[in-house]
C-alpha cells in the first residue's frame, strides 16, 4: 500500500492463492512447463528472480518461490494449473501484489498475469487485462474521456480490486469497481476459460463481485462499463489536533450522507510529524459548490487549520488521490515499496462519544500509524446485499488501520478496541491474517452462497487460501 500526503489509498486482496492436491511421487519438471508457456518461467538462479518473488511490501521478502510464471495468455495459466495438478506444486496468482496479507506469493508457482495488461475501450465498454495497473487504467481510458470507479494506489493491480468490491475515490456516484463488472473471463481448476456474466455462469459471476481473490479462479480479464469523466475538485482539510474527536464526529454526520458527488475519507495519523487529523476527497463539481457542502462540516467540527482545493481533469484528481501527481508515467509504475501491516472494520453505524475517544485515544499511542474512514453510502448503498458478493451495502463507512514496518502490535489493539463499537464486520480487500471470524467478517450472509459456488466450480478445493471460502 502507497500512502503519502495523508491521501486514501485503496489496497486489494490477492488475486488467486492456491495449492495443489495430492503431491506428485517425483520431482516437478519445471523445464517441461518452460517450454509449455508463451511466456516466461523464472526459476531461482535465473537473472531476474530476485525482483520476480518480490511484492509491494517487502515484509514478505524472505519467501522464495518455486518458480514464477509471468503468463501472457489463458493458455499459460490453464498450464500453470496443469503443472500444479501434475505435480502437487501449490499455486498463488499475482496481479498487482499488493496482498495484506502477502498471499500473492508463496513457496510453490506464482501465476503472475501483470503482463495481460491491455486496455481497450469501445461503445462505452471497457475491457481490461487482468494484470493492468490502476495508473494505467485511468491513464488509458482518459483518451476516450471516461473511466470507472475504482481504487487509488497506482500500481494496485484491477483484478484483486474488483474481485473483492472495489472500493475507491468516486464510490458514491458510479457504484464500487464490481458493481460496472459486466462479464468476466476465468480459467478454473480443471483449466477450463469461462466467460461469466449474467447470464453465462451468473453463479460464478456473483462470486467474482465481491467474494474475492484466491477462491474460485484466476481472473484474466475484466469488461466494464464506463462512465463518461468530467473535472474534479479534489480538496484536502486540516485541523489542529485537539480538534479530533470533534472531527469525526461531525465528519461521520456529514460523510456519508452527502451527496453523491461527494467523496471523501477522514486521516488520522501519527507520524514522525507528530499527530494530524484531515479530511480530503473528490466533488465532482465545481469550487464553489464544494465551498458550500464542506461548510457544514467545517461549521461542526471548528476552524481547520489549513483549507485547499482545486479542479483538474479526472486523470489529474486520480492521480492526486494516488499521491503521485508530480511523477512521470515510469515513476507512478514504480511506486517505491513499502513495509506495513493493517487490518479494516466496516462500521454500519455511527460511533458514540466512548467510541470516538477510544479511536483517538488508539491514534495518539506511540509508534507510527494511521486510521483511515471512507465514505460509503450513496451509489453503493443502493445495491442489495445480495446483488453482488459484496455484503457491506448497508455500511456507512470502511476503517482501514495501517502500521508502518512489520510488527502488528498497535494493529492488533486498535482493532481489539474499536470492535466493541465496529462490530463483526471487515473488508476482504484488507484481508487480515490475524482476523478470527473471517467468514462472517467478509462475506456476512453471501458466505453460504459463496460456498456453494466454490462447490460447483472448485469441487475439489484446488484453489486454497489460509482464509479461503
Amino acid at each position: 500500500m502507497n500512502r503519502r500526503d495523508f491521501l486514501h489509498v485503496a489496497a486489494l486482496a490477492p488475486v488467486g492463492a492456491v495449492a495443489a492436491g495430492p503431491a506428485a511421487s517425483r520431482p516437478p519438471n519445471w523445464e517441461r512447463l518452460r517450454r509449455r508457456l508463451a511466456g516466461t518461467l523464472v526459476l531461482p538462479g535465473d537473472a531476474g528472480y530476485a525482483t520476480a518473488r518480490r511484492l509491494y511490501n517487502p515484509a514478505y521478502d524472505r519467501i522464495r518461490p518455486g518458480g514464477v510464471a509471468y503468463c501472457a495468455n489463458a493458455a499459460d495459466v490453464s498450464a500453470c494449473l496443469a503443472f500444479a495438478r501434475d505435480n502437487g506444486v501449490p499455486i498463488t496468482s499475482r496481479s498487482g501484489g499488493h496482498s495484506y496479507a502477502g498471499w500473492s506469493t508463496g513457496t510453490g508457482l506464482v501465476i503472475d498475469v501483470s503482463r495481460m495488461n491491455s486496455v481497450a475501450y469501445a461503445g462505452g465498454r471497457a475491457t481490461i487485462g487482468a494484470g493492468a495497473k490502476l495508473i494505467d487504467v485511468y491513464d488509458r481510458l482518459s483518451r476516450h474521456g471516461v473511466s470507472i470507479p475504482a481504487g487509488s494506489c497506482p500500481t494496485v493491480g484491477i483484478a484483486g480490486l474488483a474481485l473483492g468490491g472495489g472500493i475507491g475515490v468516486v464510490s458514491r456516484k458510479y457504484g464500487l469497481t464490481c458493481d460496472v463488472l459486466e462479464s468476466v473471463r476465468v480459467v478454473t481448476a480443471d483449466g477450463r476459460l469461462l466467460t461469466c456474466d449474467a447470464t453465462h455462469h451468473p453463479g460464478l459471476f456473483w462470486a467474482c463481485r465481491g467474494g474475492g481473490g484466491g477462491n474460485f479462479g484466476v481472473a484474466v480479464s475484466f469488461t466494464f462499463r464506463t462512465f463518461r469523466t468530467r473535472d474534479v475538485t479534489v480538496f484536502f482539510l486540516h485541523w489542529p489536533w485537539s480538534r479530533a474527536e470533534a472531527v469525526v464526529k461531525a465528519w461521520q454526520s456529514w460523510g456519508p450522507s452527502a451527496p453523491d458527488a461527494l467523496w471523501s475519507s477522514l486521516h488520522l495519523g501519527r507520524s514522525a510529524r507528530g499527530l494530524d487529523v484531515s479530511v480530503v476527497g473528490t466533488y465532482l463539481g465545481g469550487r464553489s459548490a464544494l465551498d458550500r457542502l464542506l461548510a457544514p462540516l467545517v461549521a461542526a467540527a471548528g476552524r481547520t487549520s489549513s483549507h485547499s482545493a482545486r479542479t483538474v481533469s479526472h486523470l489529474e484528481g486520480m492521480k492526486v488521490m494516488g499521491g503521485c501527481a508530480s511523477m512521470s508515467v515510469a515513476e507512478r509504475r514504480r511506486m517505491p515499496r513499502e513495509a506495513f501491516a493493517a487490518t479494516s472494520h466496516m462500521a454500519y453505524g455511527r460511533l458514540p462519544a466512548a467510541g470516538i475517544r477510544t479511536l483517538v485515544n488508539q491514534v495518539e499511542r506511540g509508534g507510527r500509524h494511521s486510521v483511515l474512514l471512507d465514505a460509503l453510502g450513496g451509489a453503493v448503498g443502493r445495491v442489495g446485499r445480495a446483488e453482488t458478493a459484496f455484503p457491506h451495502r448497508a455500511a456507512l463507512f470502511s476503517v482501514q488501520y495501517y502500521q508502518e514496518g512489520t510488527d502488528r502490535g498497535w494493529l492488533r489493539r486498535a482493532h481489539s478496541d474499536m470492535s466493541p463499537f465496529f462490530g463483526d464486520h471487515a473488508y476482504v480487500n484488507y484481508i487480515d491474517p490475524d482476523l478470527k471470524n473471517w467468514r462472517n467478517a467478509y462475506y456476512g450472509a453471501n458466505a453460504a452462497r459463496l460456498a456453494e459456488v466454490k462447490s460447483t466450480y472448485d469441487p475439489d478445493r484446488l484453489f486454497r487460501l489460509p482464509q479461503g471460502v
